[in-house]
């Protein structure tokens, strides 16, 4: 019949090769294990490796162009969080192949680089990742030894309201030598629900602010000049520090590597002063 393919004509690919990744996570993963160029969309906040710039961007972080993804005919999508969560649905609806992961810890991000290698056959490359990783992060467990104090950090994810507290950032401040001042935070997923008040900041008295306002500059004034907050240590002493988005709040290879070093430099630069 005219219009009918024949089934055993048609191939299909032992792994997927025409991935799209709606957030920068995953695209950074596929780079790292050597397998770039099944990418074929991206998240227009893309920014490791520069040279996945070039490939077509097909979504925000809330909201994607499904007329867009459907043309680079994806064989498989990526995606993360419960934000995403209707448009995977509706990409469902569409008849893709879906999977979304909701990383909140180091572990957790760690699980994430491994099931992307076995999604696209490269499971000892993702192993590998991972080892190199975890060896990366235990380096910086033996710097924060020798920082001889451990400073109590603020780490202010938005600026109105406050947010604080999301796990993977509050471990990695650990690691890096810190104490977060809210570690209680670190079980609430939700925004929402890690909401702090100036006044509790204050009552904390952090020696070290980071600002990572998700896509925003940071606006040191803003800081300073929150009622009260002049004798707070950070801002006395002049500890107020920005790590861009891109580097802290992507949970990803990003994260364990840039984030946490500028992390370890905020906190030798707090202890050394």
């Amino acid at each position: 019949m005219s219009g009918i393919r024949d089934p055993k004509t048609i191939t299909v690919s032992k792994y997927p090769s025409r991935i799209v990744c709606l957030t920068e996570e995953t695209t950074e993963t596929l780079y790292l294990l050597g397998e770039g160029d099944r990418v074929v969309g991206i998240s227009g906040y893309t920014v490791r490796p520069p040279e996945a710039r070039a490939k077509p961007k097909v979504s925000a972080f809330i909201n994607a162009r499904f007329d867009k993804i459907e043309a680079l005919n994806p064989d498989l999508i990526l995606g993360f969080s419960d934000l995403q969560a209707d448009i995977a649905a509706e990409l469902i609806r569409r008849g893709h192949t879906v999977v979304i992961f909701n990383q909140r810890t180091i572990a957790e991000i760690l699980r994430m680089i491994r099931t992307v290698g076995a999604l696209v056959g490269c499971q000892a490359a993702g192993e590998s990742l991972v080892d190199d990783l975890e060896r990366g992060l235990d380096g910086f467990r033996e710097r924060a030894l020798r920082l001889g104090r451990r400073p109590r950090v603020f780490f202010e994810e938005w600026d109105d309201p406050l947010i604080s507290g999301i796990c993977w950032v509050d471990e990695l401040i650990e690691i890096a030598g810190g104490d977060s001042i809210f570690p209680r935070l670190r079980s609430a997923g939700l925004a929402k629900d890690r909401i702090v008040t100036a006044e509790a900041v204050r009552e904390a008295d952090p020696e070290v602010i980071i600002a990572s306002w998700c896509g925003k500059a940071m606006k040191k004034r803003t800081i300073v000049e929150r009622p009260g907050w002049s004798a707070i240590s950070a801002v006395r002493n002049d500890h107020i520090y920005e790590i861009k988005s891109t580097y802290i709040l992507q949970p990803g290879p990003a994260s364990l590597t840039e984030g946490i070093a500028r992390l370890h430099q905020c906190m030798e630069r707090s202890v050394r002063a």
